[in-house]
């Protein structure tokens, strides 16, 4: 078993990071899965022919991004068994072990916090978060978006997509500014739009201040508090991108035909979802 690696200098070092490292969160338990998660973790489930992390740790290494960390609880072990350092990727991965060292899960928020000493050297730090069970295959963790969040003030960056048909009320709204809009109970405040948090972003610790490490918190009370703050700023993801969460779409992700990428791969997503309104 790899046991994480605490960073030496956390928090008080002068200099950010010159490449930002990532967060790849998978200590859920994926009940919406079972019977497929019973025994295997969700973002070891394959789509076309390989786990779905390896998809976010391929992407995020031809993105020159070379330290990741996985947070994991339910069947961990086979997580870092399957993972290993990261070599084979050219990564080196460390695990934030909520399972044996708190538990269980602890939910995004705080996952993340509990992992901040694994993430950022620097209070302004940024980092890369991505859900392991989300499939984006277009998606890239572009060196230009971390130059315009570092120039910025945003505690986070979002990606946002339309929303799907299982999720039609969204989750936030997007000012012309490019700012996030927390109240999407009131459609006047968000110009009658919502979309769906893709579960990327970029983020700074600030984000989860609030959060003492090794409890249990929810994300999207922060993300509401921050964004009435104008600390979130979004944007809008056309890519290919499908949030993984049951058999029928696992099923249906993976009989796409051909699944090409680029604009072919949100077409076929967007043809499976017609042929299949769950997805």
């Amino acid at each position: 078993m790899v046991a994480p690696t605490l960073i030496a200098n956390p928090l008080d070092a002068t200099q950010p990071l010159a490449v930002p490292r990532a967060m790849i969160l998978a200590a859920g338990r994926g009940a919406r899965m079972r019977p497929l998660t019973d025994t295997l973790p969700k973002l070891l489930l394959e789509v076309r022919g390989k786990p779905l992390i390896e998809w976010h740790l391929e992407a995020l290494a031809r993105a020159g991004v070379r330290e990741v960390v996985i947070n994991t609880a339910w069947r961990e072990d086979q997580i870092v068994a399957a993972l290993g350092d990261g070599a084979r990727w050219g990564l080196a991965i460390r695990y934030s072990m909520e399972g044996r060292d708190h538990g269980g899960a602890l939910e995004t928020a705080g996952g993340i916090a509990t992992a901040l000493a694994l993430l950022v050297d620097h209070a302004d730090d940024a980092f890369w978060l991505v859900s392991g069970d989300i499939f984006a295959p277009d998606f890239r963790f572009d060196t230009q978006a971390v130059q315009r969040f570092r120039d910025g003030t945003a505690w986070a960056h979002l990606w946002l997509v339309a929303n799907p048909p299982y999720h039609p009320q969204g989750d936030f709204g997007l000012d012309a500014g490019g700012h996030g809009l927390a109240d999407t109970a009131d459609p006047a405040s968000l110009g009658g739009a919502s979309w769906t948090y893709a579960n990327l972003a970029l983020c700074r610790a600030a984000l989860c201040a609030p959060v003492a490490p090794g409890t249990r918190a929810a994300l999207a009370p922060l993300l509401f508090d921050a964004m009435r703050q104008r600390r979130i700023t979004a944007e809008v993801y056309a890519g290919a991108w499908e949030n993984v969460g049951t058999p029928a779409q696992l099923d249906a992700l993976n009989r796409a035909p051909g699944f090409p990428r680029g604009a072919g791969a949100a077409r076929a997503l967007r043809d499976a979802r017609r042929a299949n309104p769950e997805l």
